[in-house]
């Protein structure tokens, strides 16, 4: 699967009408300038493929914990190069269905391919990177330790390990840290380590629960443009997030209620199927669909 190169298209300026050629690179976003009024504006160029390939294809899978279906009867395919959003309130099965998709969790009936594989496979996990809700990282080792310890259970060598500690440091704003210990880190801090550590070995497919939880707006907006770059060098994340504004940086998205997808696309189509500017709006509009 090859990314296509540079992309034009053809833009109306909304002040004064004037049609603009503008270039770009697939899943980009440019900043223009209309020649005849001074407007400012964005252009984004959507992602696109020579040739779709499927990462993630999940058939009529559902989970049950006791009387409770987690995961009810999902049906789903995620494409290479795809930042892909699983959205929803709490409680509406979007971690459930992320640690079904590490095989940290196996469903009760339906069918799950990872990078073409089935789950359980064991040998693509070095291609899998996952972040998960809760930090999971070691609290009485420093900030260096866990990156080298993470970065050494993929195998990175010592020397790629360096290079690539010091990008992730940067990207967490955590470079004063390196030797902290990370009981002594705040939530937030201890939040963007475990993010560094499922991102350190460049992995070809991302699974990050809720990342942005408990981050300031600033670092947020960071975390989503370092996402965006990765999606640009074919590597594919799929995240959760309750934050509905943020689907908007995805793809596609998928809306979660009670285990069930009740809907599934890009973010302006689905909120235009509804006829509403929000996909908050949308999304309650249709989950009262879903219910009736």
């Amino acid at each position: 699967m090859k990314v296509r190169g540079i992309i034009q298209k053809q833009v109306q300026c909304p002040a004064c009408n004037t049609i603009l050629i503008c270039s770009g690179n697939p899943g980009e976003i440019v900043k223009v300038t209309c020649p005849s009024c001074g407007t400012l504006g964005k252009v984004t160029f959507e992602q696109t493929f020579d040739t779709p390939t499927k990462i993630v294809e999940i058939q009529s899978v559902t989970k049950t914990f006791g009387k409770f279906t987690a995961v009810d009867t999902l049906d789903l395919t995620i494409y290479t190069g795809e930042i892909y959003g699983l959205l929803g309130p709490n409680g509406s099965g979007k971690t459930t269905a992320i640690k079904l998709l590490c095989d940290l969790l196996r469903p009760n009936e339906g069918t799950i391919k990872i990078l073409g594989e089935p789950l359980p496979c064991k040998s693509i996990m070095n291609q899998v990177g996952y972040m998960p809700q809760d930090a999971a990282i070691y609290l009485d080792n420093t900030v260096h330790e866990n990156l080298f310890f993470f970065g050494g259970i993929y195998g990175m060598t010592k020397e790629n390990l360096e290079k690539k500690e010091q990008e992730m440091l940067e990207f967490v704003n955590l470079q004063d840290w390196s030797d902290s210990l990370v009981s002594t880190l705040s939530g937030g801090m201890k939040h963007r380590l475990s993010l560094a550590c499922a991102l350190i070995h460049e992995p070809n497919l991302v699974f990050l629960d809720e990342p942005t939880v408990g981050v300031d707006p600033e670092l947020r907006a960071t975390f989503w443009g370092y996402f965006e770059s990765l999606v640009k060098k074919g590597i594919t994340v799929i995240i959760t997030t309750h934050y509905m504004d943020e689907a908007d940086h995805c793809s596609r998205v998928g809306l979660l209620r009670q285990g069930r997808l009740i809907a599934d696309g890009r973010p302006r189509d689905l909120k235009k199927s509804v006829g509403v500017d929000s996909l908050e709006e949308a999304f309650l509009l249709l989950a009262g669909q879903e219910k009736s």
